[in-house]
Formats: C-alpha cells, structure tokens, sequence
C-alpha cells in the first residue's frame, strides 16, 4: 500500500498528466456556468467511474452527486427530502433526465440486508445514516415476493441491488419537487457479470418506474435493447 506522500504523488502526476491532455478550449463553454444535460446519482464505490461509464470526455455534461447506496434523498430535522444535489440542476442548470445508477456487489446494499437480518450495522454512524435510510427499502423488497429469498446471498444482494434502484426512480418521479417533464432512468452498473459477460455495462432497469424488461426494451434506443435487463425476469 502507497504511503500517504506517494498517495499525493500519484495524485499529483496524474493532475500534471490531465492538464497536459487537454485541448487549449477545453473549457470555453463552462467558464461562466454549467447546463450538465443529466444529473446521475450514483454510489460512492470507487469501482465505479461516474463519467467514465458513460465515456465522457468533455466538462459540464453530468452533474454527478454521490453516496452510499445512490440514494435520492437526504434527512433534514426528521423529514425525508430529495438531496439538493439532484435538484439543483434541475431546478438552476435547465437539467431535465435523472438517472439512478446502482452496481453490482452494492455494499450499502449488503449492509442494510445484513441490519435487516439481525446484524448490527457496520458503523460508524456517519456510515450507519445512509444503511439506515435503505433498511426500509430492503424490508419492503423482500416482502415483495420479487426476491429469490432460496438463493445464494450473492444473488439476493444484486436483486435488492437492482430494487433498490427502482424505488429510487419511483421515489423521484412521485416527488413534489421534480417537475413532471423530467425524465428519470434506473441503471445497474455491472462489473462482475451478474446481467452479462461485458463487464462495465449499465443496464437499463426502470425508465419512470417501468421495470418491465419488454416495456423497456422498447424505450430504449434503436441498438441497444438488448441493455434492458431485470434479475426479476430470468
């Protein structure tokens, strides 16, 4: 393991590196504000590459907040509301797609099925927030009758991984604060072939709430149905 001065090199080197790639206008169209044309939500795990996934190359494109369990919302004297990061640029950059992105081998997600199971959760407290936040969620998938509750717990996990996703999207496309023409996409990211044998594919698993694999095959693009996916329906 690096020392934390050979960390800051890394760091630094690879800074160095970036500013040399970069086209002499690389960012012209940012320098006095930012119109991102999607605002994706996504765990805080460091095997997944908020742009990078996407192949983004250019600045002010997505609005990436993060945390643990790519959840929507946040807690604010008691009351559940949807975390400013995904309102911003909705409601000041003209930002009108959400997506969701989850990933397979979820460790927020392991966590809370774990507290539900009768663990204690992995602490500590700024960690145990966001597992609790998803407790409710993995009780009510696994009332649902969609979980394959006889499976390994590998398999569980990434069907409440998936779950976890749509109720995120429902959640957004019932809350007050996202206007109605904003559109809001689920994604599993998977780097361990759970949905297929192309590690780093995000498949789509919910548009609006629509989680049928069929319904959303056909509203994906021409070329890419075969990105719409469900562990629900194998």
């Amino acid at each position: 393991m690096e020392s934390p001065r050979d960390t800051l090199e890394t760091l630094l080197a690879g800074n160095e590196r970036h500013v040399e790639a970069l086209p002499e206008d690389y960012f012209a169209e940012v320098q006095t504000g930012q119109h991102p044309t999607v605002v994706a939500i996504c765990c805080s795990d460091s095997r997944v590459s908020h742009e990078g996934m996407w192949g983004i190359d250019r600045p002010g494109a997505v609005f990436t907040p993060s945390n643990i369990g790519n959840q929507i919302w946040d807690e604010d004297d008691g009351e559940r509301i949807v975390d400013g990061g995904v309102l911003y640029p909705i409601h000041h950059t003209g930002t009108d797609v959400v997506v969701v992105v989850g990933h397979t081998g979820c460790g927020a997600v392991t966590a809370a099925y774990h507290v539900v199971t009768g663990e204690e959760p992995p602490g500590p407290q700024g960690v145990d927030k966001w597992v609790d936040q998803l407790v409710p969620v993995i009780e009510e998938a696994l009332e649902s009758g969609l979980i394959d509750t006889d499976a390994d717990e590998e398999r569980v996990i990434n069907q409440l991984v998936e779950y976890n996703v749509d109720y995120q999207v429902r959640s957004l496309t019932e809350a007050d604060e996202i206007p109605d023409d904003v559109t809001v996409y689920g994604f599993v990211y998977d780097f361990q072939g759970v949905y297929g044998d192309e590690p780093g594919r995000t498949y789509l698993v919910s548009v609006d709430g629509e989680t049928d694999p069929d319904a959303l095959a056909g509203l994906a693009p021409e070329g890419y149905e075969a990105t719409a996916r469900s562990l629900f329906h194998q």
